[in-house]
């Protein structure tokens, strides 16, 4: 059984009409998957500690989050309203990410049904990114026996600024980020492995440049453990997304990373990542490539 991670609260925090955040998206994947009938064991998460963020990320910036006291200028920078469900909602998928990590440990793999946040660096949160889930993870899979690399992979289609920045002095968390090189966010600090590429990119140019570049990045870190963001905002009807991708690229995406790690025996704890669209539906199949892609590689369940 593939172990996801999940909990009702990803779908339900108060936006105003029109916001271009699929907040529905998460309920509407874990309805696909249950129609699937995949072989998946849910597993609830529990909303984390937030004094724990403190370590690291500024305490006042999340203690003012935290209380409703950051200022209105700081909160239109991360794109949300400050509610108490936000909040709450935060913190749960924080805790996701981390059950996350702990089910790929025991298992080989595991995907969490949301996170990806890595606009969120040491002091603002940025790009619907208010806590960095991402980082938090690596430090928490550097507390397990025998962890001591951790690998990020980001595949979302903008640039993994806030894990850069906050991963840059840890020599012990390496990240690599594909993304698009004319898109958000405009300053993109150095990743110890980056891989920007034009707008327009297709299939052919995506993964003729990302498979050689993240099988090079593997051998030559050689982690313990890898998170993996697989985005689908590359996808060519991204609204936010500018690349040119198919269904059919994400999904040999996803395989690729998938079976390197199942090649190499590295478990990996996977979060969706983004994807906009105003017709939130459709980004179901794209999302559902992920788990597909899972079972696949690691429990050779055919899915089709």
């Amino acid at each position: 059984m593939l172990p996801l991670i999940y909990h009702p609260i990803y779908s339900d925090f108060p936006l105003p009409e029109e916001h271009r955040y699929p907040l529905q998206k998460y309920r509407l994947l874990k309805e696909h998957i249950d129609k699937q009938c995949w072989p998946v064991e849910y597993h609830l998460p529990s909303s984390i500690d937030w004094q724990l963020l403190c370590e690291q990320h500024a305490p006042e910036y999340v203690t003012a989050l935290i209380n409703g006291t950051l200022p209105l200028v700081k909160m239109r920078r991360i794109g949300f309203p400050w509610s108490e469900a936000l909040i709450r909602r935060s913190l749960t998928s924080l805790g996701g990410t981390l059950l996350t990590v702990d089910k790929a440990l025991e298992h080989g793999c595991a995907v969490h049904l949301t996170g990806g946040y890595h606009h969120s660096h040491f002091d603002f949160g940025s790009g619907f990114c208010l806590f960095n889930d991402l980082f938090l993870a690596a430090r928490h899979a550097l507390t397990k026996p025998d962890i001591e690399r951790v690998m990020i992979i980001d595949c979302d289609v903008h640039h993994g600024d806030g894990t850069a920045t906050l991963a840059a002095d840890h020599n012990d968390i390496i990240t690599f980020s594909v993304h698009c090189d004319k898109n958000f966010p405009s300053r993109k600090p150095s990743s110890d492995m980056d891989l920007p590429l034009p707008r327009n990119t297709d299939d052919a140019d995506y993964l003729s440049q990302f498979i050689p570049a993240v099988t090079l990045a593997v051998h030559q870190y050689q982690p313990d453990m890898i998170i993996y963001d697989a985005g689908v905002d590359i996808h060519i009807d991204d609204e936010l997304g500018y690349f040119s991708v198919s269904q059919g690229g994400i999904r040999k995406r996803d395989d690729a990373v998938m079976a390197l790690c199942k090649d190499h025996q590295i478990p990996v704890a996977s979060v969706i990542g983004g994807g906009y669209r105003t017709d939130q539906s459709t980004l179901i199949p794209l999302h559902a490539e992920l788990v597909r892609s899972a079972l696949s590689i690691f429990h050779s369940h055919q899915t089709e």
